[in-house]
């Protein structure tokens, strides 16, 4: 069987890096998911209602509202949901 025992020139665990690794991650993914559904929506009124003009703005401010929830963690999935939220009123009512 392996040893696990760690040697002496081993640092120990850095858990506080850890976790803040951890926590960009699962922002990065939160915004990220958002992002991308923004951008499906975006595609769909393209799509399916040949308004491109209107899903090329949408993909634009998808990609704008990921830049800012990216950089303002207190803002966070909100600033691409600005922009889902759009395409799918797009959606529904061209």
């Amino acid at each position: 069987m392996a040893d696990h025992a760690h040697s002496a020139d081993t640092p120990a665990m850095d858990y506080a890096e850890h976790e803040r690794t951890y926590v960009g991650f699962i922002h990065f993914a939160e915004v990220g998911t958002v992002a991308c559904l923004a951008i499906v929506a975006a595609l769909a009124v393209g799509g399916t209602k040949h308004a491109w003009g209107t899903a090329l703005i949408g993909t634009l401010l998808a990609v704008l509202g990921t830049g800012v929830g990216i950089a303002a963690p207190s803002i966070g999935w909100r600033a691409p949901l600005v922009s889902l939220v759009l395409m799918l009123l797009a959606l529904l009512l061209l």
